[in-house]
């Protein structure tokens, strides 16, 4: 009989299982989703995606000189020179002298000097030479040379990113609360750096009939950013928090957030990022069980 009742209680608890990583939501919904998430996936594997990194590297002020050796003061991976050149960092400018007999190029072109743009600009100087790509970020007073590999291992053994099963539930509609003017408020980065970043407003929203809200940096003309935790933070998720673009609200429609679309931040995938932490507001007291899952073979 106790054989029974055990058998019986295991095809029970499997059926259990099964049902709950069942995807909820309609057809259309669902395929939405799952296009998205392979976007995302895309991106990820671009140039310009996060898997590529290999370094940080920060500059002192005066002269930088860099190549692979490891006398220099930012040392370069292989297959870059010994010597390549030289970073000269002034007041807030960035200038790079390369060495006559290195061919380092800048959209095609074979560069001798030049100044570079960082990143807070919007469009920074991209320096190529072979598989290797750099640019120079800024991150509060500190400059750093942010380098990429194109071959990098990541980028080759890649598999993609676990997600909890797409369940329209997670899709909420909400109220946002705008700013008038927008706010200050000051976010942390991974570094231990503060920023100051603009909120646009509060969105709030209720689940299992109780309200949250969450503040909503401006993410540009048609969307917000957010950088939230929640109970699943260090655990099924990334300990550090998560981040959500929410489509800004059109007059005469409903505006909802869609946790389904919660994605991880680049330094999940390796500890080369600058990562800003979710502010105090957005760490929620609930599961959500929704979007990427922490994400295992990274730099963190």
């Amino acid at each position: 009989m106790k054989k029974y009742l055990s058998l019986s209680l295991i095809i029970y608890l499997l059926f259990a299982c099964g049902e709950s990583l069942k995807e909820k939501g309609s057809k259309e919904y669902i395929s939405e989703i799952k296009s998205w998430h392979n976007k995302r996936i895309e991106n990820l594997k671009k140039e310009n995606g996060w898997l590529n990194l290999i370094g940080l590297l920060w500059l002192k002020d005066g002269e930088n000189k860099f190549g692979s050796d490891k006398s220099n003061d930012v040392v370069f991976p292989e297959p870059a020179p010994k010597f390549m050149g030289k970073f000269i960092l002034k007041d807030t400018l960035v200038t790079v002298e390369i060495n006559p007999d290195v061919e380092v190029t800048n959209s095609g072109e074979k560069i001798t000097s030049l100044n570079l743009q960082n990143d807070l600009k919007g469009n920074p100087t991209v320096l190529a030479y072979k598989n290797l790509r750099w640019y120079i970020i800024k991150r509060g007073p500190k400059y750093g040379v942010r380098l990429r590999d194109l071959e990098a291992p990541l980028v080759k053994n890649f598999k993609g990113i676990e997600t909890f099963p797409i369940n329209e539930d997670w899709k909420i509609e909400a109220k946002f609360v705008p700013y008038n003017p927008m706010k200050n408020i000051l976010i942390q980065n991974i570094l231990g750096m503060i920023d100051t970043s603009k909120a646009a407003g509060k969105i709030y929203f209720k689940k299992d009939g109780k309200e949250f809200s969450l503040e909503a940096l401006d993410g540009g003309e048609d969307s917000f950013f957010i950088i939230f935790g929640d109970e699943t933070s260090g655990n099924e998720t990334y300990g550090a928090g998560r981040f959500l673009s929410v489509e800004k609200p059109k007059e005469g429609q409903k505006f909802y957030i869609d946790f389904n679309k919660a994605y991880n931040p680049p330094c999940v995938f390796t500890k080369y990022a600058t990562c800003p932490l979710p502010p105090k507001e957005n760490l929620l007291k609930l599961r959500i069980t929704a979007g990427e899952k922490m994400f295992k073979g990274g730099g963190h």
